[in-house]
C-alpha cells in the first residue's frame, strides 16, 4: 500500500434458502430477545451445520487478536497500546462482553457505521452534486446511531425526506439517484431489502421472479420528487412535486379535470383566456403566456382557438416529459417516443397498494411502511446480512445485496433467528451488532477462505482489508496525526471545503461500496502515488523527537523493547521471537537506529496484517 524506495530491501518475515422460512414470516414477535440467548442459539445452528458437513471450526482467537478486530468492527479505530496490555491481563472471564458494550457506548460507534453508511449510500450515487451534503449525512446519521433510533425509522426519514440537503442530510439517497423514480426506487431495494429488481426496468428479470410491471410498480411511490437548487451557492433541495403543484403537468395527466376547472361558459372546450383568468387558481399552477401558445400551437389540432379534453391527449409529448411528469409511466420499449403506460404504486413483495390520490408524501410514506414492515421478511434479513458480513468477512448471502427468493442463504436457520430477534428488538442496530459480536462464530480465529464454491463459511473469520475509513484512521492514529488540528489539512474555506479535507481524498482514492465482495477489492497505483506524496504521513514517520516512533526510540534504549513498543502501536501485539531476531538483524545491517526503525515501521504499515483484519 504505502511505497518507500527502501522497503524492498528490508525483507521482513511478515504475515499477515432462497425461500423465506417460517421463523422470518414470523418475526413480528414482540418480546425482545435475549442478545445472549440468540448468539448462543446462532452458534449452536452453524456449528451444527458445519460438524453435519464433516467441517471443524477453528479455536477462538486470542484476546490481542479479539480486541482489534473488535475495536475495528465497531467503533473503526485501533486500540492503544495500553489497551492490549490492560486487556490482555484482566483476568474477568466476562472481559469480551464488558468490552464490545463499552464499545457500542462509544460515540465513535455511530461515526464509523455513519461512514459505512455514507459508502453505501453514495459510492454508487448518479447525482454528482449529492456528495456536497456527504458531511452532513455523516453527522445526521451518526447521530441516530448513537442516540439507539431504530433502523425501521432511520429508513422511514430516508425515504420520505423532504428539504435542503444540508438541513435535512436524511435526503442523502434520493439526491445521490438525482430523484429519479426508477434509479431511485432501485438502490432502495438494493440497499434496504437487499433484492437488485434493477434488470426489470427494461425487461423481466432474467434470473429472479421479478416482473417488469413490478420493478415499475415500486418506482412509481417517487415520480413525485425534484432536486431543485435554492437561492444558496451550491445548495441544492428535495422538493415535492405533486399534481396540485406542478406547472404545465397537470393539464397533461388529467385533462378531463383540466378543461372542467378552466371551462367557465360550459362548451368543453378551454380557451387562452379562460386558462389565464383561471391561472391564479388552477391545480397546475400558472402556465405562462410562451408555454400557452405552445400548447396551443400544438394541441388545437381544429383551430378553433380552443381545446378539447381530447385534444391535449393527442398531444405530442416532450422528450423530457416523463422526467417532469408527476405520475409514473412504464416506457413503451416498442415506441420509445410515446408517454408510455400510466403505472401506479404497489409493493411488490405483498402486492399492497396505498391506492390512487395519494400526494408525494402520502406515497412516500406508504412505501416506507411496506419496506420496514415487520411482517416483510427481507428488511430485517438485509441488514443482518449486512453487517454479518462486516465482522465475519462474508454474509449468509452474497453478495450481501442481492438476496432474493431466488437465492440460497447457508445457514438458513441463523440468519432467520438473528432477523426474528433483530425484530423484536424494536430493529435496534446496537442489539444487532452486540448480539453478532457475542458469538463464538465471531470470536474464532482468521482462516483461509475456503477454495472449493460450496464450502460451507464460518468455520472461521474470513480475512478481509480494511475499509478505507479505517486504514486512515489506524494510519493516523498510529503516526500521531490530528485530524481535527491543521496538521494535514486545507485550511481554505469555500463551499467545496471538505473535498480537500485529508480524509475525502484518501476515501476518493480508496473508498469502495462495502457491498462490493471484499475479493473484488484490489490496489492501484494512484493509492501509491497519494501515500508518497502526502506530507503529512512523510513527516510523521520519521524518527525525530517530535513523532511517535521517535518518541519510542527515545523511552526504549533496548532493541527488545523499542520492537515491543513498535509492533504494540501498529499492529496491536507483541512480536513473535523470530520477528525480534529478523528486525535485530536489519537494524545491525543498516546501521543507522532511526533510519533502520524507519524502515520497519513503514514494513509493518505495509503489512497485509495491518490492513486486514485478523
Amino acid at each position: 500500500m504505502i511505497v518507500r524506495s527502501r522497503w524492498f530491501s528490508v525483507g521482513l518475515a511478515l504475515t499477515l434458502s432462497c425461500g423465506v422460512t417460517a421463523a422470518a414470516c414470523a418475526a413480528d414477535n414482540r418480546t425482545p430477545a435475549d442478545s445472549n440467548a440468540v448468539a448462543a442459539e446462532v452458534d449452536r445452528l452453524i456449528l451444527t451445520d458445519l460438524r453435519h458437513s464433516g467441517v471443524n471450526p477453528v479455536d477462538r482467537c486470542n484476546d490481542a487478536d479479539f480486541l482489534r478486530r473488535t475495536t475495528l468492527d465497531i467503533t473503526g479505530q485501533l486500540p492503544s497500546p495500553r489497551d492490549v496490555t490492560i486487556f490482555s491481563l484482566d483476568p474477568d472471564a466476562d472481559k469480551r462482553q464488558v468490552l464490545i458494550e463499552q464499545l457500542l457506548q462509544s460515540p465513535e460507534y455511530g461515526k464509523n457505521w455513519a461512514r459505512y453508511w455514507r459508502d453505501v449510500v453514495y459510492m454508487p450515487a448518479t447525482e454528482n452534486r449529492a456528495r456536497i451534503a456527504q458531511a452532513d449525512f455523516e453527522t445526521w446519521m451518526a447521530d441516530k446511531l448513537n442516540s439507539g433510533a431504530g433502523w425501521n425509522r432511520i429508513v422511514t426519514a430516508m425515504l420520505t425526506a423532504t428539504g435542503d440537503v444540508h438541513e435535512h442530510p436524511e435526503t442523502a439517497l434520493l439526491i445521490a439517484q438525482g430523484a429519479q423514480p426508477a434509479e431511485v426506487a432501485a438502490e432502495a431495494c438494493r440497499i434496504f431489502l437487499g433484492i437488485q429488481m434493477q434488470c426489470a426496468n427494461c425487461h423481466d428479470h432474467p434470473s429472479d421472479v421479478w416482473k417488469r410491471n413490478q420493478f415499475h410498480e415500486l418506482a412509481a411511490y417517487f415520480p413525485r420528487i425534484a432536486v431543485r437548487q435554492t437561492r444558496q451557492p451550491l445548495a441544492f433541495e428535495i422538493a415535492s412535486v405533486d399534481a396540485d403543484r406542478g406547472r404545465g403537468f397537470f393539464f397533461r395527466e388529467n385533462p378531463e379535470q383540466f378543461v372542467r376547472f378552466n371551462d367557465r361558459n360550459g362548451d368543453g372546450k378551454v380557451t387562452k383566456d379562460e386558462m389565464r383568468d383561471r391561472a391564479a387558481q388552477a391545480p397546475g399552477g400558472s402556465i405562462p403566456a410562451q408555454l400557452r401558445d405552445r400548447i396551443f400551437e400544438q394541441g388545437d389540432t381544429n383551430k378553433d382557438g380552443a381545446l378539447t379534453a381530447e385534444e391535449i391527449k393527442s398531444m405530442p409529448v416532450p422528450n423530457q416529459a416523463r422526467r417532469g411528469s408527476t405520475e409514473h409511466y412504464m416506457p413503451d420499449l416498442n415506441d420509445p417516443a410515446s408517454k408510455g403506460k400510466l403505472i401506479q404504486p404497489k409493493f411488490f413483495v405483498d402486492d399492497s397498494s396505498p391506492g390512487q390520490g395519494l400526494s408525494d408524501e402520502g406515497r412516500r410514506a406508504a412505501v416506507a411502511e411496506s419496506f420496514t414492515s415487520r411482517k416483510n421478511p427481507w428488511f430485517a434479513r438485509a441488514i443482518v446480512n449486512r453487517i454479518w458480513a462486516e465482522f465475519l468477512g462474508e454474509g449468509f448471502y452474497m453478495p450481501i445485496d442481492d438476496m432474493g427468493p431466488t437465492r440460497t442463504a447457508r445457514f438458513p436457520e441463523a440468519i432467520d433467528a438473528l432477523a426474528k430477534g433483530f425484530v423484536s428488538n424494536d430493529h435496534d442496530i446496537r442489539w444487532l451488532v452486540r448480539t453478532i459480536a457475542m458469538t463464538q462464530t465471531y470470536q474464532r480465529k482468521v482462516a483461509a477462505k475456503p477454495v472449493a464454491e460450496d464450502a460451507l463459511p464460518f468455520a472461521a473469520v474470513t480475512p478481509t482489508r480494511l475499509r478505507a475509513d479505517l486504514v486512515f484512521n489506524s494510519l493516523f492514529q498510529v503516526l500521531g496525526i490530528n485530524e481535527d488540528s491543521n496538521e494535514g489539512r486545507d485550511a481554505m474555506g469555500g463551499p467545496r471545503a471538505y473535498q480537500r479535507e485529508p480524509r475525502f481524498q484518501f476515501d476518493f482514492l480508496f473508498g469502495v461500496d462495502p457491498s462490493v465482495p471484499k475479493d473484488d477489492i484490489t490496489g492501484n497505483v494512484p493509492q501509491s502515488l497519494y501515500l508518497m506524496n502526502s506530507n503529512a504521513l512523510r513527516a510523521a514517520l520519521t524518527a525525530n523527537n517530535n513523532t511517535r516512533l521517535g518518541k519510542i526510540l527515545r523511552e526504549n534504549k533496548h532493541e527488545n523493547d523499542a520492537l515491543g513498543e513498535l509492533y504494540l502501536l501498529v499492529l496491536a501485539r507483541e512480536p513473535s521471537k523470530h520477528e525480534i531476531e529478523i528486525c535485530q538483524t536489519y537494524i545491525k545491517d543498516v546501521g543507522l537506529r532511526g533510519e533502520a526503525y524507519e524502515d520497519l515501521m513503514w514494513s509493518l504499515l505495509n503489512s497485509s496484517e495491518f490492513l486486514s483484519k485478523r
